[in-house]
């Protein structure tokens, strides 16, 4: 599983148990909570009323005095308020008075006066001296139908409890102002939570996309490959860059390994020659005999300064990641200085070097010298190939969004085996005339070069014989 989706599905689970804790503990606190209000309005107007209904439960007329006649109006009286977005007509309250034993002698609705209450908590506990409430249901079978009842003691003028005055509010009549505080608690905690997902979802992302381009940097980096570090933020970015410190070490420890190698395995052979002819020399020889064992210590000796010159030219391509100031270059002109570069070498193997369809509006994006040095070993390459008296053909043309510099030889071509290692570091083939092998660099150095400019290299065998090497780049437009 990637590091981004586990990180996205760790903070899903953050917020759902989030939306949880919303939808049974928040969300259901609003309830209680508003019921806890309406108890406590209840407690205070129960002990108005107390207050106000003592002188005629007192004188006995509570049933049938002013107290009586006031509450009863009060269900005819039109409320005509909006509380909160909500129209309210009529009180909800129903009230009620018991005696000293908790019989009813008074009833807003005139239902239960006469009914023996004193069981009922809010009458039983008020009359022993404690606060008294209850909750109970209209109808047995709706949980919906439950009415909140408060009492409040009435006292006689020496402070003793005489009678109960109880007023009673079904909890349905707050259920509307409940199921909107509920939808406007779970609305906006909808949009929490989907702002919250939206976050987690864009850091997941971004944390992904970090993690992501570190990663492929680094299995570029192990498969060789040229890349450049990538851009990251923050904490990533110290790490990209530890990586790239890393790299740097590491390559440039290999490296010299690799080569130091490399080198002393292409050494072993010069060296025996030399050193085979030089302990010839030592003894009296002929002067025919001296003249050709020097003629190859001077041959060896230079077939050594050149391949660690081309070693050194190669380790220069091989180790950069890219062209620092890249500029514009006409591969017309390009082709004509490395042509002119190897023409000594042409005229002495007796080969024709000829330019052949190059696109004078042919521009390349790149460096210079190292496709100039390129296009040059290509050329080595087919002189050393072709046959004398032959020609090497050279040809710029465009294909598609890339241009091509062909060049051709009548040489013995490509075996099938050698196809796919030519351009590999010290591989060499044969050359026709039974002359010493290159140092296998310069074909290394094409294909190092082409990469480095974002394109490649081939060489394949040519219909009707000989060989077809390949330098294909981006247009500048393109690159």
């Amino acid at each position: 599983m990637k590091i981004g989706l586990r990180i996205l599905l760790g903070y899903f689970v953050i917020v759902a148990l989030a939306a949880w804790l919303l939808g049974n503990v928040f969300v259901q606190q609003v309830k209680p909570g508003v019921r806890q209000a309406m108890e406590d309005t209840l407690a205070d107007t129960a002990n108005v009323l107390a207050e106000l209904a003592s002188d005629d439960f007192l004188a006995g007329r509570i049933n049938d005095g002013r107290f009586a006649a006031r509450v009863r109006g009060l269900a005819a009286r039109d409320i005509d308020a909006r509380i909160w977005g909500f129209r309210k007509h009529s009180a909800d309250y129903r009230v009620y008075v018991t005696d000293a034993r908790g019989i009813v002698v008074f009833d807003s609705t005139g239902r239960d006066i006469g009914r023996d209450y004193s069981r009922w908590n809010d009458v039983y506990l008020t009359l022993r001296g404690e606060y008294g409430a209850r909750s109970t249901r209209s109808d047995p079978v709706d949980e919906n139908s439950t009415v909140m009842h408060v009492a409040a003691p009435i006292r006689d003028a020496d402070g003793r409890i005489s009678g109960v005055l109880t007023v009673a509010k079904p909890n349905q009549a707050i259920a509307p102002f409940i199921e909107r505080s509920q939808r406007a608690v779970l609305r906006w905690g909808l949009v929490l939570l989907g702002t919250a997902l939206l976050v987690g979802l864009l850091a997941a992302w971004w944390l992904s996309r970090q993690v992501g381009r570190l990663q492929r940097y680094a299995q570029a980096v192990t498969a060789g490959e040229r890349v450049e570090l990538p851009k990251t933020a923050g904490e990533f970015g110290d790490l990209g860059r530890a990586l790239q410190t890393m790299r740097d070490r590491l390559e440039g420890k290999q490296y010299v390994e690799q080569y130091v190698h490399a080198l002393t395995h292409e050494l072993k052979s010069p060296l025996s020659a030399i050193r085979g002819s030089a302990e010839l020399l030592e003894s009296p020889l002929p002067e025919a005999d001296r003249a050709r064992f020097v003629a190859t210590i001077r041959a060896q000796g230079e077939r050594m300064a050149q391949m660690i010159d081309k070693l050194l030219a190669l380790a220069a391509v091989e180790h950069r990641q890219r062209i620092e100031q890249p500029e514009p270059v006409a591969l017309a002109m390009l082709v004509d200085d490395a042509m002119a570069q190897v023409e000594t070498e042409a005229e002495a193997a007796g080969v024709t070097l000829v330019r052949d369809d190059v696109d004078a509006s042919a521009v390349a994006e790149g460096d210079p010298f190292l496709l100039r040095q390129a296009i040059a070993n290509l050329l080595d390459n087919a002189i050393d190939f072709a046959p004398r008296g032959s020609v090497v053909e050279v040809a710029v043309q465009r294909a598609g969004s890339a241009l091509r510099i062909d060049v051709a030889d009548r040489g013995p071509g490509v075996p099938a085996y050698a196809i796919g290692r030519v351009f590999e570091r010290f591989y060499s083939l044969p050359r026709p005339d039974g002359g010493s092998r290159s140092s296998g660099l310069g074909l290394c150095f094409v294909a190092q070069v082409a990469q480095l400019h974002g394109g490649h290299a081939v060489l394949a065998n040519r219909e009707g014989g000989g060989a077809v090497a390949t330098l294909e780049l981006p247009l500048a437009s393109t690159l």
